[in-house]
C-alpha cells in the first residue's frame, strides 16, 4: 500500500512539474531550443515526467541501499561477529547486529536467534543445527529482498516504455507535418524538415529516458546481487563457526 501510494504521488508530482516546464517552454522565443522541444507536442511532457521519475528512483535507491549497507565496513563487521562467536558472546553479537542496522546484520541476527533457540532446547546434532540456521538465513533473506529490490520493476518498466512513447510522439509529429504539407498545396522542404526535426525531439527524449532506465536498472540490480552474495558468504561463514562452537 505504501509503495503504491508513493508511486501515485511520484507520478502526479513529476507530471505536474514536467507539464509546468512544458508550458514555460512554449513562452520562450521561437528561435530557442526550448521552443523547438515545445513544438514536439504534448507527448514531450510525458517523456520529461518519465525522466524525472527515473531521477527520483535513482535518489531513492541510493538512499535505501546506503541504509542497507549499515554502519561501518561489512567485512570488519563479520570478523567482529566471528570474534564474538569464538568467545561465546552470542548476546553481544546480537547487540552488534542491532547496532550495525544493515540487511546483512538483520540476517545474521536471525541466525544468532535461531542458534540460541536451538541451544535452549539442548539440540546438539551439528547437521540439524546447520539446517535450522540455514532456514533462518532463507527466511530473513526473503524479508530483506523486497527492500533491496524495491522500485526496480518500476525503473525497468520506464526503460521499456520510454522509447515506445518517444516513437509515438515522433509518429504523431510526422503525421502532423505531412498533413500540413498535403493541405498547403506546393511542397515546402523547409517546413517539412522543420516538422520532422521537431518530431524527432520526441525520439531523442524517449531514447534518453530508455538509456537512463536501463543503466539505472542494471547498476542497482548488480548492487542487489552483490548484497545477496555478501549475505550468503557471511551466513555460511558464521553458520560454520556456530556449528563448531560450544553452546553458551
Amino acid at each position: 500500500m505504501k509503495q503504491g501510494f508513493f508511486t501515485a504521488i511520484l507520478i502526479v508530482v513529476t507530471y505536474t512539474v514536467s507539464l509546468g516546464f512544458y508550458v514555460w517552454m512554449g513562452t520562450t522565443p521561437e528561435s530557442s531550443m526550448f521552443h523547438a522541444v515545445y513544438k514536439g507536442g504534448p507527448v514531450v511532457s510525458v517523456l520529461m515526467a518519465l525522466i524525472l521519475m527515473v531521477i527520483a528512483y535513482i535518489v531513492e535507491r541510493i538512499i535505501a541501499l546506503n541504509k542497507a549497507s549499515g554502519k561501518g565496513n561489512i567485512a570488519d563487521f563479520v570478523r567482529q561477529l566471528k570474534q564474538d562467536v569464538d568467545s561465546g558472546s552470542i548476546d553481544q553479537a546480537i547487540a552488534r547486529c542491532d547496532d550495525h542496522r544493515s540487511s546483512i546484520a538483520a540476517v545474521m541476527r536471525a541466525v544468532f536467534e535461531r542458534y540460541k533457540s536451538l541451544s535452549m532446547h539442548n539440540i546438539t546434532d551439528r547437521d540439524k543445527k546447520v539446517v535450522e540456521m540455514e532456514k533462518a538465513v532463507e527466511e530473513a533473506t526473503i524479508m530483506e529482498m523486497p527492500l533491496l529490490e524495491k522500485n526496480l520493476i518500476a525503473i525497468s518498466t520506464i526503460a521499456s516504455i520510454s522509447t515506445m512513447i518517444g516513437l509515438l510522439g515522433t509518429t504523431m509529429g510526422m503525421i502532423r507535418a505531412f498533413t500540413a504539407m498535403a493541405t498547403s498545396g506546393a511542397p515546402d522542404a523547409v517546413q517539412l524538415s522543420l516538422g520532422i526535426s521537431e518530431a524527432l525531439f520526441n525520439t531523442a527524449l524517449g531514447i534518453l529516458g530508455g538509456i537512463m532506465g536501463i543503466v539505472t536498472y542494471n547498476v542497482f540490480t548488480n548492487k542487489v546481487d552483490r548484497f545477496t552474495y555478501m549475505i550468503d558468504e557471511a551466513a555460511f561463514y558464521i553458520i560454520q563457526t556456530l556449528s563448531a562452537a560450544k553452546p553458551e
